[in-house]
């Protein structure tokens, strides 16, 4: 049983939350002007008060009130959105409200266009006298069909008769799963998105998926590829929008599901080619390719790496850089002296970009070009040995507001704490060393994330020197650069010197 499930012992309080919306201005002038209206708040607000999860989603079915009525109460007290106007939802910010913007609708029925699960393919009708029970047995899983009654406002501290619940969603909640309303195969079929809408549910709240309703999703996972007249049936950019949740918020458990689903055999099959890939023993005794980088993810959750980054949580860059940091590694195995995987940290990179442009990941809110720039640079310690590392690439890669020095950090922590040595633990040597040459640049600074300006600039070089540009330019920048951040020079005057000397050479 996880925290949020021992919250249902707490069921009066939760109750308690949903009904305080009976003092929100809104609802006291919609239960006034409309004093036959019935008001509820439903679907996963319900859920996730009563598990008392923080949510910024809040839906509210109002019966009893014509379309328009309605429609033009709503703008009279606030901002009232055209999304969803014809099917009677209406996105509405009142007054003085800070959060997102609130979702009102009148009960509604959906019927799905041929069972063609194409995303939004629904035959849509709203009706201000439907029952709210029939509304809720459109939604996909019982823990996000239940309602809660606002008004009536004569509310019973002890009493749940306000929690319309026809599915059972409480009780399931209770056990901590997640179940199909009705037929599971039917409630798929009316859209394919769902598939990969459970994983992400099941991970968030860590609950397992009912029986029927997995074994329903690995017979339809194929068909998140379908598609129907040269479109696809559920857009890249909805199943960015589900995988980036679910890997960014709970990595391990959703993984494992997405695997044992199919789903990254049918979204990102190149994965899966880690899986066997051997590696060098006396470097990996923790397994192939894809043991080590499920233990690079799983270290980001530990107390060591809590410890090193003073609880910082690591970003979902560092999350998606750490799946795809080895994916290279198949493509570039030679086995010669030893296995080897020359390149593979920018093959890993090219790849990455890859796969997150076909599925349009940037929609969903990932960075592509920050990931794929620490992927290309995870091997930054090795490749570049850390003693004799110019300051200037130091200072590239870890005092450069332009490059996430941080999450290559982090990444290369995790990369390395899952590596592990014959002796049976990481190698840390050259990360420490790292640390320290950062710690020590850092001295030099006053914010510690951006190090002093350089003491000479391009147009000092043409005008001392009377140099033309060109590359030259740059070298000898550099030059004077590394000399300032090493502590050999300490102004400007000193700076020229130095320039005029390496011309002179």
């Amino acid at each position: 049983m996880n925290d949020w499930q021992k919250n249902l012992k707490n069921w009066p309080a939760a109750a308690k939350a949903m009904a305080d919306w009976q003092t929100q201005p809104f609802i006291k002038q919609l239960a006034k002007k409309f004093p036959q209206a019935d008001i509820f708040l439903v679907g996963g607000a319900v859920r996730d008060a009563i598990l008392n999860r923080p949510t910024k989603d809040f839906d509210f079915v109002v019966r009893g009130v014509a379309k328009n009525d309605l429609q033009n109460f709503l703008a009279a007290l606030g901002k009232v959105s055209l999304v969803g106007k014809k099917f009677g939802v209406f996105k509405f910010r009142p007054k003085g409200w800070t959060g997102e913007d609130i979702d009102i609708a009148l009960p509604r029925t959906e019927h799905s266009i041929g069972l063609t699960g194409a995303y939004r393919d629904f035959k849509i009708q709203s009706n201000a006298k439907l029952k709210i029970e029939d509304d809720l047995s459109r939604r996909d899983f019982t823990v996000n069909a239940m309602a809660f009654q606002i008004v009536p406002t004569s509310y019973k501290l002890q009493a749940t008769s306000y929690l319309i619940d026809p599915f059972n969603g409480l009780s399931d909640l209770k056990k901590g799963l997640i179940k199909a309303v009705g037929k599971p195969e039917i409630r798929f079929q009316e859209d394919y998105s769902r598939i990969l809408r459970v994983i992400r549910l099941a991970g968030q709240l860590h609950f397992e998926i009912e029986a029927k309703t997995w074994k329903a999703l690995v017979r339809n996972i194929k068909k998140l590829n379908q598609e129907l007249g040269g479109k696809r049936t559920v857009p890249y950019e909805v199943i960015a929008k589900e995988l980036f949740k679910a890997i960014s918020q709970n990595p391990i458990f959703t993984l494992e599901l997405l695997d044992q689903s199919g789903a990254i055999k049918t979204l990102m099959p190149d994965l899966l080619k880690m899986k066997g890939c051997p590696q060098p023993k006396n470097f990996h005794t923790e397994g192939d390719c894809w043991q080590h980088t499920i233990l690079a993810i799983k270290n980001l959750e530990s107390k060591n790496f809590q410890k090193e980054f003073k609880n910082q949580k690591p970003s979902a860059e560092v999350i998606w850089g750490l799946l795809f940091h080895d994916i290279g590694k198949p493509e570039t195995l030679v086995k010669a002296d030893r296995l080897r995987f020359n390149n593979h940290d920018n093959v890993s990179a090219k790849k990455f970009r890859q796969i997150a442009e076909q599925l349009k990941l940037a929609s969903a809110g990932l960075d592509i070009d920050k990931t794929q720039s620490i992927i290309a640079k995870h091997m930054l310690f090795v490749h570049n040995q850390v003693i004799s590392m110019k300051e200037t690439t130091v200072e590239k890669y870890f005092f450069n507001p332009n490059f996430p020095g941080l999450d290559l950090m982090m990444l290369i922590y995790a990369d390395i704490s899952a590596t592990i040595s014959p002796g049976g633990k990481p190698n840390w040597s050259d990360y420490l060393f790292m640390k320290k040459r950062i710690a020590k640049l850092a001295k030099k600074s006053k914010n510690k994330i951006q190090l002093a300006k350089s003491l000479v600039n391009g147009t000092d070089l043409i005008k001392e020197f009377k140099l033309k540009s060109s590359p030259q330019i740059g070298q000898l920048l550099a030059l004077v650069r590394e000399a300032q951040l090493q502590g050999k020079i300490k102004d400007k005057k000193q700076g020229l010197l130095l320039v005029k000397k390496a011309i002179k050479k």
